[in-house]
């Protein structure tokens, strides 16, 4: 359980720079709730480098900015340009929780041995079928079973409830939430019919949903926003959805299950109201 709150927590954050590709969340073995501990690399591409004009004339790829995957090199006439990054080149992993596994099931030593890879079977079929499938080394990952699945969203509302108000005790400088979010959340955490964190039965968690549904419809949509950033336009793809599908599966089994049920319409995008459906919430009460 804590687990879970500390890699959502860290997806406040991301809302405020969300990714331009495929991001990577790597979560550190962690027990308690933290700080963000999540994103690798988050600022790769974000530090400040004093460079006085002369050395920026003499390198132009200073202030040339590549996405994954790719380093930046000049041609001869000193031009900046990307070109994919040569996997020898990153540096080793400090340890096993740098792993990627791919969607082609084979484990890659870091993020940026993946994206070096995927940058160079660019245009190949191989390539447009690669993505980011989990955090971690490869593994078996047991079947999903029909009942399992179906109890997935139970749990999944309670944690999104649980980081929103966990989110709310710890935002003391306001940069978590906006001032509309907190007021939405503070009506949650002064209610007294809140459900309180911690490992409950699935019968009480269905019955809390029934009874204080309007305490969920907020924090699944909260969710959703955080995840939809690339564009923003009310649908969900595969590399927006991967920042918290990442972390899952290694997890959670029924993770890859619920996100493809989710795509009602399988045009490989989850919609808004198709991520209501998932979670039991009434479309139009979404749209807040």
């Amino acid at each position: 359980m804590r687990v879970w709150i500390v890699f959502l927590l860290c997806l406040a954050g991301k809302a405020l720079s969300a990714p331009t590709e495929e991001e990577i969340v790597v979560v550190d073995p962690v027990v308690e709730v933290g700080t963000n501990p999540v994103q690798v690399e988050t600022g790769e591409f974000d530090e400040a480098i004093e460079v006085v004009e002369d050395v920026m004339a003499e390198n132009p790829c200073l202030n040339h900015h590549c996405k994954k995957g790719k380093v930046c090199e000049v041609d001869d006439s000193n031009t900046p340009m990307c070109v994919c990054q040569d996997p020898t080149t990153c540096p080793e992993p400090a340890g096993e929780f740098e792993h990627i596994c791919g969607t082609d099931n084979k484990t890659y030593e870091s993020s940026c041995h993946f994206f070096a890879t995927k940058c160079a079977l660019e245009g190949t079929k191989k390539g447009h079928k690669l993505h980011l499938d989990y955090i971690g080394p490869c593994k078996y990952i047991a079947p999903c079973l029909d009942n399992e699945l179906s109890e997935f969203p139970l749990r999944m509302r309670d944690w999104l409830k649980n980081v929103l108000v966990t989110l709310y005790e710890r935002d003391e400088d306001h940069s978590l939430l906006t001032e509309k979010q907190k007021h939405r959340v503070k009506k949650i955490y002064e209610n007294d019919k809140r459900l309180q964190a911690g490992e409950h039965s699935l019968d009480l968690l269905a019955l809390d949903f029934e009874k204080n549904y309007n305490m969920y419809i907020f924090p699944v949509h909260w969710q959703f926003g955080q995840l939809d950033q690339h564009p923003i336009d009310g649908y969900l793809s595969h590399t927006e959805l991967s920042p918290l599908r990442a972390p899952l599966i290694p997890m959670e089994h029924c993770t890859t299950n619920f996100f493809t049920q989710c795509d009602a319409d399988t045009d490989n995008y989850i919609s808004l109201e198709e991520w209501a459906n998932c979670f039991g919430i009434k479309e139009h009460e979404l749209n807040v």
